[in-house]
């Protein structure tokens, strides 16, 4: 059986080796557009979080923690992606409950998202087996 870990991603070589794998959540990226957001989502509190199989990335999230008059002290989840050819493991479960525990380290009450309308695989995940709520939809404007 192999190990299962979760480690936080903060060098560029590790968010390289992340590149592939978040790809596949956010495939209009290419890897310096990915490389120069992350620098600059950092310098807000952006933490990216890789669940490694043995030596291998398997799974990974990208979260930040945040304050507002709706949730207070929470952690938003930007992206949450295991490799294609790894999912119904349990991994994202498992990288799910590890940032709902550094949540609550980090004194947060609430871990939220946003998931795009078409994922309906990930709404049952995240409902069913992680007992999220559905609250609101989020809208957006391109300008």
């Amino acid at each position: 059986m192999e190990t299962i870990a979760i480690r936080e991603l903060s060098t560029e070589d590790e968010w390289r080796q992340a590149f592939p794998v978040l790809r596949q959540l956010r495939p209009h990226l290419d890897e310096a557009t990915y490389l120069a957001s992350v620098r600059e989502m950092r310098e807000q509190g952006y933490t990216l979080f890789g669940l490694f199989c043995g030596k291998e990335l398997a799974a990974v999230a990208g979260v930040i923690r945040l304050t507002n008059l709706y949730y207070g002290r929470h952690v938003w989840v930007y992206d949450l992606v295991t490799r294609e050819d790894r999912r119904s493991r349990g991994y994202g479960e498992a990288l799910l409950r590890h940032i709902h525990e550094w949540a609550k380290r980090c004194g947060c009450g609430v871990v939220a998202l946003s998931s795009g309308l078409q994922r309906t695989r990930a709404h049952r995940f995240y409902e069913e087996k992680m007992g999220y709520e559905r609250t609101s939809y989020v809208f957006k404007k391109t300008l």
